[in-house]
C-alpha cells in the first residue's frame, strides 16, 4: 500500500475514528428488533442458533432438530451468544452483523489511512455506511457481512505479505491471512477459499508472479487455515466420518452447478443487482472501475479490481443466483468510489458529467420508489385491478395503519441527494460527500423503522402472528404448499417431536395424538379434500389457518 507523507494526522485521525464509531452505533444498532425476521435466510440462520441453545449442542448445526450440513457454525455461534445475552429474538439474531458493521467501518478507515491518509479512510467508511445494500445487510441476520469481512481481511494480509515492502521472512501476515480465510470457511464454507485463490491467481498473472510467496509463507497460510477449519470440519469428520465431508462439499457443488430453491436467474443478474442496489457507490466507482490509469503503479487498486471482477464473474457463472451472493463486491466497489472522490477532491477536478447525470437519475428512481411504496399501500385500489395473483390481492387487504407521512421520506431523500450533487458540482466536496452518504444512511434508518414493519405485515405478518400464538403449546404446526422456517422459530418449537415434509400425510390423515395446525396460501384450493376433519380457523391476508384435532377429541 502507498504510505502517506509524514504529516501529523493524529488529531484528525482520532476525530474521524470517533465519528465513524458513533455513526456505526447510531445507524446499525437501534431498532434491530423492530421487524420480524424474514423468510428464508434470516429465520433459517436464527433458528439454527436457537436450536443450539435448546439442545445445548453447539457443534452440530440443526434445523428442525435434524442435521443441517449446508452451513458451518461460526455465524450461528455468534447469534447464539447474543441470544444468551439478550434473549431469543430478532434483536439478538441481527446484532452480530450490526457489531461487524461497526468493525468493518473502522477497518476501512484504518486500511484507508495506511493506504493514503485519514481522509481517504473516512470517505471509504462513510461511503459503505451510506450505500443501500451494505447498510441493509448490517441490519440483517444473514451470514454474508461476517463472511465477507473475513475474506477481505484474509486478502489484505496476504497482500501485505507479498507487497514489495514486506520481508520475505515475515510469516505473520500469511499466517493471519490463513487464519481469516479459515474463519470465512467456518462461516459459510469453502467458497471463501475459492474466491481468495482465484483473486490472487489472477493478481499474480498481472504481476507476472513477481513477489510470489515462498514455500514458508504458503506453509504458514495452510497451517493456520487447517487449524481453524479443524475446529469444526475436523471434529465432524472424526465424529461422523468422511461421508459428512462428502455431503457438505456435494451440496456446495450443487449450489454452483444447479439452481437451488428456484433461484435460477440470467447471467447478468448480479450486474443489475450491484449497479442498482449499491447506489451511490456503484456510480461513483465507474470512472475508476473501467480505467487502467495508474493500475500498474498501484497494486492494491489492482487487487481490489480483481476481487470485484472475480466475485462478479464467479457468481454470474453459478446457476444459483441469490442477491447477497455478490455482496463481497461491495467492499472493492466502495474502495474504488473512494479513489475517485479522493482524486477529484485532491486535484480540485470537476465531477464527470455522466456521473452527475447518473446520480440525479438513480437518486430520483430510488426516491420515487421509496415514496411510491407507502402511497400505493395506502391507495391499494390503484393496483389491485392489475394484479392477477389472488394471494397478492388478499395480502394487500391486511389492515395496516398508515399515517400518511411515510412518502415524505422518499421525497426528502431526493431533496438531500440534489443538495449533495449541487455541492459536488460546485467543488464543495466535503459537504457533498457528507450530504450524499449520510442522507442515504438516514433515509434507510428512518425507512426501516417507519415503513418496512408495515410492509412486512402484508407479506408474512398474519402467518407469524399465528405461529406466535401457539408458543409453548403441545401441537404440530406446519405450512403446506410453500417452504418456510418461521413455524420453527416463532412457535419456539421444542426438540420433540421431530416432523417435516415426510410426515405431511400423517399430519393430514394419520392418528395424531396432539392437535395439528396448518398454514396454507389461499391459492391452495385443494387442501380441504386432502385433510381429514380439518376445520378452518380463520383467513387473514393471503393465508388460511386450519386445525385438526386428535381422533379422540373429534369423537367427543
Amino acid at each position: 500500500m502507498e504510505i502517506a507523507h509524514p504529516i501529523n494526522y493524529k488529531l484528525q485521525s482520532k476525530t474521524y475514528l470517533i465519528i465513524i464509531i458513533l455513526s456505526g452505533i447510531i445507524f446499525f444498532i437501534p431498532f434491530l428488533g423492530h421487524v420480524h425476521l424474514f423468510d428464508w435466510d434470516e429465520i433459517n440462520f436464527a433458528e439454527s442458533a436457537r436450536e443450539m441453545i435448546v439442545t445445548g449442542n453447539y457443534h452440530r448445526v440443526q434445523i428442525n432438530f435434524q442435521p443441517f450440513w449446508e452451513k458451518p457454525p461460526l455465524f450461528f455461534w455468534l447469534q447464539a451468544g447474543c441470544m444468551k445475552l439478550f434473549g431469543i429474538n430478532e434483536f439478538a439474531a441481527r446484532l452480530p452483523n450490526a457489531i461487524f458493521g461497526i468493525i468493518t467501518l473502522v477497518t476501512f478507515f484504518l486500511i484507508g489511512k495506511k493506504y493514503k491518509n485519514p481522509r481517504f479512510g473516512f470517505i471509504w467508511a462513510i461511503s459503505y455506511l451510506g450505500t443501500f445494500l451494505p447498510h441493509l445487510y448490517f441490519k440483517s441476520a444473514i451470514i454474508d457481512p461476517v463472511f465477507n469481512y473475513f475474506i477481505f481481511l484474509g486478502i489484505c494480509f496476504m497482500f501485505l505479505s507479498v507487497s514489495q515492502s514486506s520481508s520475505k521472512k515475515n510469516l505473520l501476515y500469511p499466517a493471519l491471512s490463513g487464519l481469516f480465510i479459515g474463519l470465512s470457511t467456518l462461516t459459510k464454507g469453502p467458497v471463501g477459499l475459492l474466491v481468495f485463490l482465484i483473486t490472487f491467481f489472477v493478481y499474480f498473472i498481472f504481476k507476472r508472479f513477481k513477489n510470489f510467496p515462498n514455500f514458508r509463507k504458503i506453509l504458514a497460510f495452510i497451517f493456520l487455515f487447517i487449524i481453524i477449519c479443524f475446529f469444526w470440519f475436523g471434529f465432524e469428520v472424526i465424529n461422523n466420518g468422511f461421508w459428512f465431508l462428502k455431503e457438505f462439499l456435494s451440496y456446495q457443488a450443487d449450489l454452483f452447478l444447479h439452481p437451488v430453491a428456484s433461484h435460477g436467474e440470467p447471467f447478468y443478474y448480479h450486474f443489475v443487482v450491484v449497479f442498482i442496489g449499491c447506489f451511490p457507490i456503484s456510480i461513483l466507482a465507474l470512472p475508476v472501475l473501467f480505467s487502467n490509469k495508474g493500475v500498474g503503479k498501484n497494486d492494491f487498486k489492482l487487487l481490489m479490481k480483481i476481487l470485484f471482477w472475480t466475485v462478479m464473474i464467479l457468481f454470474s457463472i453459478t446457476t444459483t443466483k441469490i442477491v447477497h451472493y455478490s455482496s463481497l463486491t461491495y467492499i472493492p466497489l466502495a474502495f474504488l468510489a473512494t479513489v475517485y472522490l479522493d482524486n477529484v477532491f485532491e486535484n480540485n477536478f470537476y465531477i464527470k458529467k455522466y456521473v452527475i447525470v447518473l446520480l440525479v437519475i438513480m437518486g430520483f428512481v430510488f426516491s420515487f420508489l421509496l415514496a411510491a411504496l407507502p402511497y400505493i399501500a395506502m391507495h391499494k385500489n390503484l393496483i389491485i385491478p392489475y394484479l392477477h395473483d389472488p394471494f397478492a390481492v388478499a395480502s394487500l387487504n391486511v389492515p395496516v395503519r398508515w399515517s400518511g407521512y411515510e412518502s415524505l421520506i422518499g421525497i426528502g431523500y431526493f431533496v438531500l441527494v440534489v443538495v449533495a450533487i449541487i455541492f459536488l458540482y460546485k467543488k464543495e466536496f466535503i459537504k457533498g460527500i457528507l450530504f450524499l452518504f449520510y442522507s442515504t444512511a438516514s433515509c434507510l434508518f428512518i425507512y426501516l423503522m417507519a415503513v418496512v414493519p408495515k410492509i412486512e405485515r402484508y407479506s408474512q405478518g398474519p402467518a407469524i402472528d399465528f405461529y406466535e400464538s401457539l408458543q409453548g403449546k403441545s401441537v404440530y404446526v406446519w405450512p403446506l404448499g410453500f417452504k418456510s422456517y418461521a413455524q420453527y422459530f416463532y412457535t419456539k418449537k421444542q426438540a420433540i417431536p421431530v416432523y417435516g415434509e415426510a410426515d405431511e400425510n400423517f399430519l393430514l390423515k394419520g392418528n395424531i395424538k396432539r392437535p395439528a395446525y396448518f398454514v396454507i396460501k389461499i391459492t391452495n384450493t385443494g387442501f380441504d379434500s386432502t385433510c381429514n376433519n380439518c376445520k378452518l380457523i380463520k383467513q387473514e391476508g393471503g393465508f388460511k389457518f386450519y386445525k385438526r384435532d386428535p381422533a379422540s377429541d373429534v369423537k367427543q
